[in-house]
C-alpha cells in the first residue's frame, strides 16, 4: 500500500505492509545505556511506531518500549528525523495481530468517543508477600501492592529492566514500569479474579 505521511513538516511516501493509526500516547523506552525516557507516539501500526522523544539512539538499536494502553513493546530503530525516531517492532504474528486490535479500538475510541470497557478492577489480594525471581534465576522478596487480572504493582528492592521477563510466585510477568521502590507488571496471562484474590499468583 502506497501512503503518503507529513509528520513536523517532512513529507515522505513509502510502501507499508500496515495500515498505521495516528494516536498519540505517553510512555517511555529504553536505549542501550539501560537509561529509561519519556516519549509520545506520532502513528503506529503493527509493524511499527514512530515516537516523539527526547533522547534518540541509533539506526539498528534495539530499544523496548512500554505503553499503558498498549504494554510492552520491543524494535529496532530504522531511522531518525527531527526530534523523531522510527522503530520496526519485532512482534510474533499473534501478537502483532493483538496489537492490531488494540490499535483499531484505541482509534476508535479516541475518534468516535468509543467508551473504555477495558479497565479491570485492582485490589489487595488475600496473600501480598511474594518471591520476585528476576531474569537469570536472583531472587527477591516483594510485597504486592494492588493487582488485576493483567497486572501487579509491587514494592520490592529489585530493580530488573523495563521489559524483562519476571515470575511472581508461580506467575510469570514481564516488567512495565520502575518507580522508587516498586514495579509494575503484566502478567504473560490473564488470571482467574477469583484465583488472584484467594492468593493464587
Amino acid at each position: 500500500m502506497l501512503v503518503e505521511t507529513s509528520s513536523f513538516g517532512i513529507k515522505f511516501v513509502e510502501r507499508r505492509r500496515y495500515e498505521r493509526v495516528e494516536l498519540c500516547l505517553r510512555g517511555w523506552y529504553m536505549l542501550r545505556n539501560r537509561r529509561e525516557y519519556p516519549c509520545w507516539t506520532i502513528n503506529l501500526s503493527p509493524g511499527g511506531v514512530a515516537l516523539l522523544a527526547l533522547e534518540k539512539g541509533m539506526p539498528g538499536e534495539r530499544v523496548v518500549t512500554n505503553f499503558d494502553e498498549l504494554g510492552w513493546l520491543e524494535g529496532t530503530i530504522t531511522r531518525n528525523f527531527d526530534n523523531c525516531f522510527a522503530l520496526a517492532l519485532q512482534l510474533t504474528s499473534s501478537k502483532r495481530d493483538q496489537l492490531g486490535r488494540t490499535l483499531t479500538w484505541l482509534h476508535a475510541r479516541h475518534m468516535q468517543g468509543v467508551p473504555d470497557r477495558r479497565e479491570h478492577e485492582r485490589f489487595r489480594p488475600y496473600r501480598r508477600r511474594v518471591i520476585l525471581t528476576i531474569e537469570g534465576g536472583g531472587k527477591s522478596p516483594a510485597e504486592l501492592m494492588n493487582a488485576s487480572v493483567l497486572g501487579a504493582a509491587l514494592h520490592t528492592d529489585a530493580a530488573p529492566l523495563l521489559g524483562s521477563p519476571v515470575t511472581i510466585g508461580r506467575t510469570s510477568a514481564r516488567v512495565v514500569r520502575r518507580f522508587e521502590k516498586g514495579i509494575a507488571v503484566k502478567f504473560d496471562e490473564m488470571l482467574p479474579a477469583h484465583l488472584l484474590k484467594a492468593g493464587a499468583v
